[in-house]
């Protein structure tokens, strides 16, 4: 269950993903440090993120949803997916490394919210708790609980950026066509690169 991780292992999956970035970018063969607790070994969606310091621009995100691996080894498989895979960014330099901060999300399942009108999601879905996932056909997206809360978006925006980033039409969530699933995460963040790693708080919110 998310939400019952310690600092500790937060501080290990951050420490974790830097470390597999470093030796990847470097070409170094190492093997990742055992796992230390029976947490890390259990099967969670993740999410690795990375962003430019101090500026906090994105420069990669990448994870799994679903848990369908070991947490400890689904974040190396996001950590350098998100450094060199997402096709939104060129990518990361090992000279670029010691300028980026990194941000590890581990996920609860997604659950699917049941409505029958659209304006019901507007009620079902909460600011600053709600990761958001949306399924219409061939496309879909995820969001996780923090963008919202890092733009400002309200409910509606959020949706309306949620479609957006599936590929669909801002306002294809008014059809009511589309599965949208919600899960939690909870959050370790560096402050600054190499720096303290905290659990990032969200504060939830209806808007």
């Amino acid at each position: 269950m998310v939400g019952d991780l310690s600092l500790e292992e937060g501080i290990y999956l951050v420490k974790l993903a830097r470390q597999t970035i470093h030796n990847y970018l470097k070409k170094v063969e190492a093997p990742p440090p055992p796992p230390v607790t029976e947490k890390l070994r259990q099967e969670r969606g993740v999410f690795v993120t990375l962003y430019t310091y101090p500026m906090k621009d994105l420069r990669g995100c990448i994870g799994f949803p679903l848990p369908t691996m070991p947490l400890y080894e689904a974040t190396i498989e996001a950590a350098i997916a998100s450094a060199t895979k997402d096709p939104r960014f060129r990518p990361l330099r090992i000279d670029e490394l010691d300028d980026i901060v990194i941000e590890v999300s581990v996920l609860t399942p997604p659950e699917e919210i049941a409505y029958k009108n659209p304006s019901e999601l507007l009620e079902k879905i909460v600011i600053g708790r709600d990761g958001l996932i949306i399924k219409s056909g061939p496309y879909s997206g995820l969001l996780l609980p923090q963008v919202p809360v890092e733009y400002g978006w309200t409910t509606e925006e959020y949706l309306m950026h949620l479609c957006l980033k599936a590929g669909l039409e801002s306002t294809h969530w008014l059809t009511g066509k589309a599965r949208i699933y919600k899960f939690t995460a909870q959050i370790f963040a560096e402050t600054e690169p190499n720096g303290e790693i905290i659990e990032e708080e969200l504060t939830p919110r209806k808007c």
